[in-house]
């Protein structure tokens, strides 16, 4: 065992920070998160838990918990989206359906639900849920320099009690959109690039009667005086307002003064006798760039590190746990020595393409709602639940069975085909109705159809000589198939075998049962984990 008191260290306590040290701490990997500032973000950004994001915060412990204080039926009733004038005027065009109707069209793929949580709520559980399973985050502690080496990477640090330097053996870049470790290492990115620069302003004030009463929403607001959004925040009372700028126009975030912001929001209001109460004003640009690189050596980008994507359609943040979870499953098993080496270089072949689509989409929303003249850029997007749940993984750590160069499918017909998610078929696992999804996640999971009378054994054989967490389920025996839906959805047949990743990506299947299902199965996870 390394005398080192960290094995990772984080930089930067945000979504795509918080997300890999609570997913690494759950593997009982030793990580140190750092944060500059004094405490968590008390800004409610980056609304919204996609229910690609519930799945993974199930695995991570923590969904259940963000259903709790989310409560979003009651709290907001439907949510939709508007564009037009102004809040209250006739709006020009409703675009999203109510929340029921979000649910009903992603219930088909997935037993997880939506949650609208902010940035504020959602980090403070999931640092709780990394300080439980023993990783630590420091604050008013900046990164000042690292090198790397062979071995590892060492850190100087400067914190309240002064400098000091840190030796871990890998390193972990979630510090934003300008994070100073990727600008270090000399990473380029590339796509659209700056598409406008926005003041945000973030305000209590009593809305009542101005605001429908049945419906929550966010509304894209073309004004003659501004170009904007207004939307609510999960506090009662708080509302957010993002304004455009422009340079050119001898415009800068210094014009927006308290007064001229309780303007604006009158204006959006159409109330000019409100008083709002103006709690923060912050500049900042909106884009969408993507690292080139998101590993170099020992040290790995997360969250707006490696991607900076439009907030349209709330894709940003979801994006950052997911980056989390693959990064953290990956390093964990390689710091447990479960995997060789060779798995890390796959997180940048599989995020760094999921990134792609989920900027692609964001960008197609954003000229959809906000920039009608991007017309051009609709052609990229592949639909947002493809994006969200029909997206596919290529990389060693699939074993692909077929040569299909498409990058989604339709999620509401899941093929079960190595990198995608596995599909959702409702089973009973001891006479409790659950879904193939709910057996996933904390090790590899192995669906066995009915036949497959070995598979079980080999698993069990594998998990004690490669030293991993293995769960196999056989079609009538582990898990009752009440449709008979398994074997078709994954393409097993009944006596082959499906295997499942950690983050419930197919890995691997077989429509067959091997003379030797051992040395078969053996043979595929050595060559997943680079053993």
């Amino acid at each position: 065992m390394s005398d080192r008191e960290f094995d990772v260290l984080v930089v930067g306590a945000g979504l795509g920070g918080l997300s890999t040290a609570m997913f690494l701490a759950r593997q009982g990997v030793r990580v140190l998160v750092v944060e500059r500032r004094s405490g968590l973000s008390p800004y409610p950004r980056a609304a919204g838990q996609n229910p690609r994001t519930m799945e993974l915060l199930r695995i991570g412990g923590v969904a259940d918990e963000v259903t709790r204080v989310d409560d979003i039926r009651g709290a907001q009733g439907d949510f939709v989206i508007r564009i037009g004038r102004t809040v209250r005027g006739e709006p020009v065009r409703t675009v999203s359906e109510s929340f029921d109707a979000m649910v009903a069209a992603t219930a088909p793929c997935t037993p997880a639900g939506w949650a609208m949580l902010s940035q504020d709520k959602l980090e403070p559980i999931l640092l709780s849920q990394a300080e439980r399973h023993g990783g630590s985050l420091r604050f008013d502690t900046r990164l000042v320099s690292f090198r790397q080496d062979d071995d590892g990477v060492t850190a100087a640090l400067e914190g309240p009690d002064g400098a000091y330097d840190l030796r871990v053996r890998h390193l972990v870049a979630a510090d934003g959109s300008r994070s100073a470790v990727r600008e270090s290492l000399g990473i380029g990115r590339y796509g659209h690039g700056t598409l406008t620069l926005m003041v945000g302003v973030i305000f209590d004030a009593d809305l009542t009667g101005l605001l429908e009463a049945s419906a929550t929403g966010w509304y894209y607001l073309h004004h003659p005086e501004f170009t904007g959004t207004f939307g609510p925040t999960d506090r009662p009372d708080r509302f957010t307002l993002f304004v455009e700028y422009d340079p050119e126009k001898g415009e800068s975030p210094a014009d927006f003064t308290p007064r001229r912001c309780t303007e604006l929001i009158r204006l959006a209001l159409e109330s000019p006798g409100l008083e709002p109460e103006i709690v923060d004003i912050q500049g900042w640009e909106m884009a969408a760039r993507i690292a080139e690189r998101w590993r170099d050596g020992r040290v790995f980008l997360v969250g707006d590190a490696a991607k900076v994507t439009p907030p349209t359609g709330g894709m940003s943040g979801n994006a950052a746990v997911a980056d989390g979870f693959d990064l953290a499953w990956k390093l964990g098993a390689v710091l447990n020595g479960q995997a060789g080496p060779g798995l890390l270089d796959t997180y940048e072949e599989e995020r760094r393409t999921a990134a792609e689509l989920v900027v692609a989409e964001a960008l197609a929303i954003y000229a959809e709602r906000m920039a009608p003249h991007m017309a051009d850029v609709w052609e990229k997007s592949v639909g947002y639940a493809e994006t969200l749940l029909g997206f596919r993984y290529r990389s060693a750590a699939v074993l692909a069975d077929d040569d299909d160069p498409a990058r989604v499918e339709n999620p509401l017909e899941p093929t079960g085909r190595p990198g995608f998610r596995g599909p959702h078929v409702p089973v009973l696992r001891d006479g409790e109705p659950v879904s193939t999804i709910d057996l996933f996640g904390d090790g590899w999971t192995l669906i066995a159809g009915e036949s497959g009378d070995t598979w079980g054994r080999a698993a069990a054989d594998l998990a004690t000589e490669l030293g991993i967490v293995t769960k196999a389920f056989r079609v009538g025996l582990d898990i009752t198939d009440p449709d008979d839906q398994v074997p078709g959805r994954y393409g097993i047949g009944k006596s082959g075998a499906c295997l499942v990743r950690p983050d419930g990506v197919v890995a691997w299947r077989t429509d067959e049962a091997p003379a030797d299902t051992t040395a078969v199965l053996g043979a595929v996870l050595r060559r997943i984990l680079d053993r």
